[in-house]
């Protein structure tokens, strides 16, 4: 096999550049984060046939011309700014390799796609792409061809391929030329994205989450089961709903998906994070590159609504979410992640959703589970727990695909293969007239050890594990309560707290605040008992005290940093923050609040490389991007940081 090229472009090949876009910051930021903790695959991939009598010169020929004309196929990105830049069309060799293998049938095909997905690509310094091109007897079978998110995205792969494709056919190029996503920067009126943030925070400061975590799954599951259906019946039923209701087929199954949450659990208002292709003008349609935006859905059902009302506020949630999701997504998340410290909840959406069949590594199909040839794939991988419910819709060669993955705390593997084998079944009533209403309760029983607070679900059980990992407790007793004096008879949470002196409630609400991103389904304690130790464990002392009634949490009293690790994360929060409304770095990194979060002092995602660049500086890793993205303060941090290993000098000996 030929080795693939790696050039090294120089500056001269830059004929211009700007800022990435609102819809790349994400996947800028999301390409610095673990591998196996990232929400989308990178790189994308997928493949096409080759037409006869195409050869090898004519694919070498068809790239070459597909490079000159996308310049999101020659644009490169900055490895510490949100900046991108687009190169000349000779600026690197076309990064395409050849493989000779003894059959190209649809297994081989899945597995050389997987393989070269599995490729890494620098699109930093090289293309963001990949082609390989699978040859049988030597003649050119199939070309596969992977590409970097944060420049391409899963409709521009598609679009692609489909250009590639053509032509090798003889078709003729489109009349109109793809937009570049540098192209639509000026089109971002800055008081339209300031009303947008307003309105997208006051929709999440109000809306439950994590309503699936108590129902089904294991006990403490710590893996994910990936699988995917397919059902023939349910594409003709699909469209025949979605001419029935006049919402689009991807609306639909939205709508089923939401149907199915709140008959499973009673629940009537929760998020769903959806994935929109952004191609609405036409224009925009044969562009490849990255358009596609995840937004926050609120989904808000009426109990005994009937299905056609569902349908048609899911499409309505949906089209007011992208209006108001698509301005400034770093400086979103911060922002949502000041609201969740100060409210002292995580607001992680309950579905991920998204109009696209991604591959879920290409696992190998088991028997028919249904009679009109559904198959399903189902996988666990215990090492890799998915805290939220993805489900990805695929409509090709005529029949639907739904790529579910989910923690094994969620659904266990057989209630996984149940939930896209009960949403066809719920499409084929539909489309046989029923009406469907929304039940006005759940109807399957929440799991034992959780109870329902005003901001979502609470697992007692993970509370008290939380509580009794802080330095100092001796032993949590943790129940829910709604008789406190004061209180309005509105139910909250208590820790009975037995704890050697000088623990306080501040402490024990900042620990649980710190833990929050760790432990799935966990929302802050509503109060807090405490019973110092030799005072017994079952009655409350004085120094009870609501901490987080519903509204409000204590603001824990400013403290600078204090031990080395603090101090070199409070320089690089001064050198990298914009004075957010909490932030205290105004006179230097001394000033810096190690009990606030890095949102609250205006870190964003898109200053997160660099400060991670100034902390290795500094001597100091440990920790990930993703780590920075939540609402884990300053100290807690700083005490996850390590010193840099010490490094081996020319002659492989570790100097002393």
């Amino acid at each position: 096999m030929n080795s693939l090229p790696e050039p090294a472009p120089s500056p001269a090949t830059v004929i211009r550049g700007g800022p990435l876009t609102w819809v790349q910051q994400w996947h800028w930021f999301e390409r610095t984060i673990p591998s196996p903790r990232r929400v989308n695959p990178t790189p994308l991939a997928d493949h096409c046939h080759v037409p006869p009598p195409a050869t090898v010169a004519d694919i070498h020929a068809a790239l070459a011309s597909l490079t000159a004309r996308h310049e999101a196929l020659r644009t490169t990105v900055d490895p510490l700014r949100p900046v991108q830049h687009v190169h000349r069309a000779d600026w690197a060799p076309l990064p395409i390799d050849h493989l000779d293998i003894p059959v190209v049938d649809a297994e081989t095909l899945e597995a050389a796609t997987a393989a070269l997905a599995a490729r890494p690509i620098d699109p930093e310094r090289n293309p963001p792409w990949l082609a390989r091109v699978l040859l049988e007897a030597g003649k050119p079978c199939a070309v596969l061809m992977a590409a970097h998110h944060v420049v391409i995205d899963g409709w521009g792969l598609a679009v692609l391929i489909n250009q590639l494709h053509g032509r090798l056919r003889g078709d003729d190029a489109p009349a109109q030329l793809p937009v570049h996503p540098l192209d639509t920067l000026a089109a971002q009126p800055l008081e339209r994205a300031r009303a947008a943030e307003r309105e997208w925070l006051t929709r999440l400061a109000s809306n439950p989450t994590g309503v699936l975590a108590p129902f089904g799954g294991t006990e403490n599951g710590t893996g994910r089961h990936r699988l995917q259906y397919r059902s023939v019946a349910a594409y003709a039923d699909l469209d025949r709903v979605a001419r029935r209701y006049r919402v689009s087929p991807e609306a639909v199954v939205l709508a089923v998906l939401a149907h199915d949450v709140a008959t499973r659990t009673g629940e009537h208002r929760f998020l769903a994070s959806v994935v929109v292709s952004n191609r609405a003008r036409a224009a925009l349609r044969n562009s490849i590159g990255v358009r596609a935006l995840t937004v926050p859905v609120q989904i808000d059902l009426r109990p005994g609504a009937p299905f056609g009302e569902v349908a048609a506020s899911v499409a309505a949630a949906s089209a007011a979410a992208y209006r108001h999701g698509q301005w400034r997504p770093a400086e979103l998340v911060a922002a949502q992640a000041r609201m969740d410290r100060r409210r002292g909840v995580v607001t992680v959406p309950t579905i991920e959703y998204n109009c696209y069949s991604w591959p879920r590594d290409y696992l190998v199909p088991g028997q028919d589970t249904s009679p009109d040839g559904a198959d399903s794939w189902i996988s666990s991988a215990p090492d890799e727990p998915c805290e939220t419910l993805y489900v990805d819709l695929g409509r090709d060669a005529g029949a639907v695909t739904l790529d579910v993955t989910v923690g094994d705390h969620l659904l266990d593997a057989g209630q996984a293969l149940a939930l896209p084998a009960r949403l066809c079944g719920l499409l084929r009533a539909l489309a046989g007239g029923a009406q469907c209403p929304v039940p006005a309760g759940a109807l399957t029983p929440a799991a034992p050890g959780w109870w329902r607070a005003p901001q979502g679900w609470v697992s007692l059980t993970r509370v008290e594990d939380v509580l009794r990992g802080h330095p100092g407790v001796l032993e949590v007793t943790v129940a829910p309560s709604g008789d406190a004096a004061g209180e309005g008879g509105r139910p909250h949470l208590v820790a009975h707290a037995r704890t050697v002196p000088g623990v306080t409630p501040g402490d024990l609400h900042r620990h649980v605040l710190d833990h929050l991103g760790e432990v799935p389904g966990i929302l802050a304690p509503g109060r807090y008992v405490l019973s110092p130790a030799g005072h017994g464990s079952g009655r409350p002392s004085h120094r009870s005290r609501t901490v987080n009634g519903g509204t409000e949490t204590p603001r824990a009293p400013s403290r600078p940093p204090s031990t080395v690790a603090e101090r070199a994360l409070a320089a690089a929060v001064a050198a990298v923050g914009h004075n957010g409304p909490s932030a205290g770095f105004g006179h230097g990194p001394a000033a810096v609040d190690m009990n606030r979060c890095l949102a609250d002092h205006g870190v964003t995602l898109v200053a997160i490389p660099r400060l991670l660049a100034l902390l290795h500086q500094s001597g100091f890793t440990g920790i990930a991007s993703d780590e920075l993205a939540g609402t884990a303060s300053l100290g807690h941090l700083a005490a996850a940081l390590e010193p840099l290993p010490p490094r081996a000098p020319h002659g492989g000996e570790t100097s002393p």
